[in-house]
């Protein structure tokens, strides 16, 4: 693991958006396309909106990048809680990708069939590979969960299922999302994490005891890959450093 402190949000925002450009260009200099999944909430915002800007904008070979989705609320593209819409709206739109690299997770469908078929999609994607994803960004909430894994819920446990669909009560809402199997199998995954109120928290998912149904996000450990902090002196102001 490796942590990559930044003094604020807009700082990490832009020392993230280098790494990710220098690290997509280092991909693909040994294969064809580059698998990205992002991650929806409000943090990455800033990240994507870098990304779609001079120079990144041109320095990265967008057709050759294929975009999935951690996980997603089911409300229609339409509604503003869709992670789908503000990736397209602050990043994908405007950097042109191509229709066919972009893989959303449907809400238009039933939950279950959405899951089924993006485990589909993805198996198809990764049945020739030892790892899945080139790089996985993902968020911690404040409660220590990331994706759709939350604590106390049986998603946490699952061990074989790529993609799932739960309803979950505290929300009122179900949720598609990848999980820590298919995650752990990437090549490369990063934490973005910000503010003070993820600090007690962060210092318990990176230093602590291992307790995944209480923090969720301590389930990411991928088997063969890099695993990424990027974070704010906020965030990491209880780090024992």
């Amino acid at each position: 693991m490796e942590l990559h402190i930044a003094k604020n949000t807009q700082e990490l925002s832009e020392n993230l958006a280098a790494w990710i450009s220098n690290y997509i260009q280092e991909v693909l200099q040994d294969q064809d396309i580059f698998t990205f999944v992002l991650s929806g909430g409000s943090t990455p915002k800033s990240l994507y909106h870098l990304l779609a800007k001079e120079p990144y904008s041109k320095m990265i070979p967008w057709e050759r990048i294929h975009f999935f989705w951690g996980d997603e609320r089911v409300v229609p593209f339409e509604d503003d809680r869709n992670n789908a819409r503000m990736a397209f709206e602050s990043l994908l739109e405007v950097v042109k990708v191509p229709k066919e690299n972009i893989h959303v997770m449907r809400t238009d469908i039933k939950p279950e069939e959405s899951a089924a078929a993006y485990e589909e999609i993805l198996l198809e994607y990764f049945k020739d590979s030892d790892t899945t994803f080139d790089l996985v960004l993902l968020g911690m909430g404040d409660d220590g969960h990331t994706l759709s894994l939350f604590p106390g819920l049986p998603i946490v446990n699952e061990k074989k299922a790529w993609v799932n669909a739960f309803w979950l009560q505290a929300q009122d809402m179900y949720r598609i999302t990848l999980t820590a199997p298919v995650v752990n199998q990437a090549a490369c995954v990063v934490f973005m994490a910000t503010g003070g109120g993820k600090a007690l928290t962060l210092k318990s998912v990176i230093e602590g005891t291992f307790d995944a149904e209480k923090f969720p996000s301590q389930l990411i450990r991928p088997q063969d890959g890099e695993l990424h902090w990027f974070v704010d002196e906020a965030a990491a102001s209880a780090l024992e450093m």
